[in-house]
């Protein structure tokens, strides 16, 4: 068996820098959705974290007027 060597040896480099240059932007295509999905993430995690925050503030502001209520409640009898 003999290996058959195409009559034009740069022929099939052209195809392979097309190759490698395809393979290339596919890496750089999913590199750039799995920062976008990990900018997404983290900026969910930042509301999530601001939501509870507010729900927090909200339920300590709720518990601090329930207590002058009951303080004034007592004070006055």
């Amino acid at each position: 068996m003999t290996a058959q060597t195409p009559a034009n040896p740069n022929h099939q480099i052209p195809m392979l820098d097309r190759s490698r240059e395809m393979h290339l932007l596919h890496e750089a295509l999913a590199r750039a959705q799995m920062e976008e999905r990990l900018r997404e993430a983290e900026l969910q995690r930042r509301a999530a974290h601001v939501r509870a925050a507010r729900k927090m503030k909200r339920r300590a502001e709720v518990a601090s007027l329930r207590a002058r209520r009951a303080l004034a409640l007592a004070v006055m009898q």
